[in-house]
């Protein structure tokens, strides 16, 4: 990130914080219609009207379509490069490679998402060379069509299956017929969330595919932390070059959840102060 000018911006959405990260000229930026300044501000001390809310949403429907068209129209051999790619960045990163406890989502080819098959499998058929322990890992499982999902531990790709949507996700009791342990009744924090994700910007706005599983869970996580005094875990998500856009194109609702950092075809984008300290301080 050589001779990347540094841009601010403050933000009271989950983090009353000043985020400070590179631009980078040579990374692919979508440029969608930015949303105007009147529905991208938010505030934690005011609610929003319905009217408000509707208009964000409807913001958030024509975004959605537009990514889903670009993300439709990648070359496939392009996919795979960026897949490799992106992936190879997670592996290699010191924030991956230090994290003992972790959540991750399992990709789906149909919904376009980068592939996250080579992390999970590293994660799970290969300990750590320093300590030699293997990684604790949870994945995603659907509990209702209500926003509901929780995240389950898994120690081989065999405890996947698919559902009805032929998404993998882990079966709720293990072979033997033991209840698989929940992130949220773990005794020991998350160092780390891989995440997945429609569109991003640089300001860290994620925009997630309508169903608002994540943000809900991470609102939920983020209330378990606190009440145990936990550190919040590092909030990263992946994405192809078309779905990083131009900055103020996302809309967000105090609801959605900002993620600290993004990985790229190019590299990594660390966003909020302490992604920034730690790449910095070569810690990421």
């Amino acid at each position: 990130m050589i001779g990347a000018r540094v841009f601010c911006i403050t933000t009271t959405l989950q983090r009353s914080s000043i985020f400070c990260f590179p631009k980078i000229p040579t990374r692919p930026v979508s440029r969608l219609s930015p949303v105007p300044r009147s529905i991208v501000a938010m505030s934690t001390t005011t609610t929003k009207s319905q009217e408000e809310l509707d208009s964000i949403f409807m913001q958030k429907r024509v975004v959605r379509s537009t990514v889903r068209k670009s993300l439709k129209a990648m070359d496939p051999s392009l996919r795979t490069q960026q897949d490799e790619a992106i992936q190879n960045t997670v592996l290699e990163a010191p924030w991956f490679k230090s994290c003992r406890r972790l959540c991750a989502y399992i990709s789906c080819k149909s919904l376009n998402e980068v592939d996250t098959s080579k992390i999970l499998s590293e994660i799970l058929n290969h300990p750590d060379s320093n300590t030699m322990a293997q990684k604790k890992l949870y994945v995603p499982r659907v509990e209702d069509k209500n926003s509901n999902m929780c995240m389950l531990h898994i120690s081989r790709m065999d405890d996947l299956i698919a559902n009805s949507m032929n998404i993998l996700e882990p079966a709720s009791v293990d072979a033997q017929g033991n209840e698989r342990e929940d992130v949220m009744q773990a005794d020991e924090p998350i160092d780390l969330f891989i995440l997945p994700g429609l569109a991003f910007d640089r300001c860290g706005r994620r925009l997630g595919r309508g169903g608002g599983y994540y943000d809900t869970f991470l609102k939920r996580y983020e209330d378990r932390a606190k009440e145990k005094d936990w550190s919040n875990p590092l909030m990263v998500a992946l994405s192809y070059s078309p779905q990083i856009l131009e900055d103020g194109s996302i809309p967000v609702t105090p609801n959605d959840v900002l993620i600290d950092a993004l990985v790229t075809p190019s590299g990594v984008v660390p966003i909020s102060p302490r992604a920034i300290e730690r790449y910095n301080t070569k810690c990421f």
